[in-house]
């Protein structure tokens, strides 16, 4: 499929959806499920951004840098580690623009009183959602050098006690590799569902009004 040009971009006036790529499937069936697919555009930013959250604010920005000022742009993303940059980008912009509430998609995922209580049991705790697990190896393993580098192991976990994971989906597939992220990490594993429920009420809420 052909990529759309900077003026055809410009003279679409549907809500864009600007998200981070680790949101694919779990967006797709919030936006499937509430009739919303076919009434906004959706653009994904790439899912390693979740290790480098200094440039999720310049990305987005280069993303949006073609479209129309008029148009409603709604960001798949919590702050996300961006120390409130993300927050400054949006209230400096000329365009409309709205993120998922929260801090990170661990929160958005649990919802907010949910994430409170597990991190109030364990702060050192490592969270992994059904993408997180899924790509453990290729994001977290080999991301931060420790299949290369064993020893970064202990030096970038010293002060975790336990996994948790956060799954979206009740695929069984997810636990056994969570499981395995706590192996690896000689962790305590935790599994809570949280499924889309929490995460499906910010995007619902933002766009619906768009697009009735």
């Amino acid at each position: 499929m052909a990529t759309p040009s900077a003026s055809n971009r410009s003279n679409d006036r549907r809500p864009l959806v600007l998200a981070c790529g680790a949101l694919v499937r779990e967006l797709r069936a919030v936006l499937d499920q509430n009739g919303l697919t076919d009434v906004v555009e959706v653009a994904y930013l790439p899912a390693p951004l979740h290790n480098r959250p200094e440039q999720i604010v310049p990305a987005i920005d280069d993303h949006l840098v073609d479209i129309g000022v008029d148009r409603p742009v709604f960001l798949g993303y919590a702050d996300c580690g961006t120390g409130g940059l993300l927050d400054t980008y949006i209230e400096g912009s000329v365009r409309d623009i709205t993120r998922i509430p929260g801090a990170h998609c661990y929160e958005f995922f649990a919802g907010s009183e949910r994430f409170e209580r597990l991190h109030e049991e364990e702060f050192g705790t490592f969270y992994l959602t059904d993408f997180l697990a899924r790509h453990f190896d290729a994001l977290i393993w080999q991301g931060f050098g420790i299949a290369d580098h064993p020893e970064l192991r202990d030096m970038y976990f010293a002060n975790y006690r336990r996994v948790v994971l956060l799954s979206q989906s009740t695929d069984p597939a997810i636990v056994d590799f969570a499981k395995a992220a706590a192996a690896k990490l000689e962790l305590e594993f935790v599994h809570e569902h949280t499924g889309l429920d929490a995460f499906a009420v910010p995007v619902t809420v933002a766009l619906t009004p768009e697009v009735a």
